[in-house]
């Protein structure tokens, strides 16, 4: 599986033709067989691994299937379900016929639901879990997973040690939700037992006192990193 780059290029290619001594060159019927034979061999053994190369075997250009081939030896599912709210409160509606708990209290779940991801989330998420299942859980091991992976699709990000049994992973870029989903349900960073990890995202505007008044009189407290 390419995570690293460090994989070995096989050549899926067979030449039947060699086989063909030269004083048969001018024989059209033994040609013609091992021609057609040549053509079936590119078809069923050339195109054939290739393929399965590039749709299972490769995690940063499988398909649907190989995903799903991943997601089984991995045991990671690549659809989130979510478990209904316990004590969940009479949910908000606009019912035609009593407008169930309208004007009251906010959204719930009573039932459970699914989650799903794009293929491109689907792949993210099994290389993380492949990486985290390979990492030793050291910082700098972890901001090297995430220059692979997070960094050249989505933007700057970072791990930070609290040297507290804490790590923040600091995010530049607004985090978009099938991401956060990806990072808090599933856990997929490296860290160590018993670490609390917390995820931080710098563009969020924060109330301060610097020179230019930055956001004065606006929002909440939030932390930079």
């Amino acid at each position: 599986m390419t995570t690293n780059n460090q994989i070995e290029q096989f050549d899926f290619s067979v030449n039947l033709l060699k086989s063909l001594l030269w004083q048969y060159n001018k024989a059209p019927n033994l040609q013609g067989i091992l021609e057609a034979k040549q053509s079936w061999y590119d078809a069923n053994q050339r195109d054939f691994w290739s393929n399965w190369f590039s749709n299972v075997f490769n995690l940063e250009t499988a398909n649907e299937f190989g995903c799903n081939v991943w997601a089984i030896i991995l045991g990671l599912p690549t659809t989130l379900i979510t478990d209904p709210l316990p004590n969940a409160i009479t949910p908000f509606g606009f019912d035609v016929t009593n407008k169930s708990n309208f004007g009251s209290s906010n959204f719930s779940s009573t039932g459970t639901s699914q989650i799903g991801f794009t293929l491109a989330e689907k792949r993210l998420l099994l290389r993380l879990r492949y990486r985290k299942l390979t990492a030793r859980g050291v910082i700098p091991e972890t901001n090297q997973i995430l220059k692979d992976l997070i960094v050249p699709t989505y933007g700057s990000c970072y791990m930070l040690d609290g040297l507290n049994m804490t790590q923040r992973l600091v995010c530049g870029f607004s985090i978009p939700s099938a991401l956060n989903i990806i990072l808090t349900e599933y856990d997929l960073l490296p860290r160590p037992a018993g670490v609390d990890q917390s995820i931080v995202d710098t563009t969020f505007p924060v109330f301060g006192f610097g020179p230019t008044n930055e956001n004065f009189g606006n929002g909440g407290f939030s932390p930079y990193e």
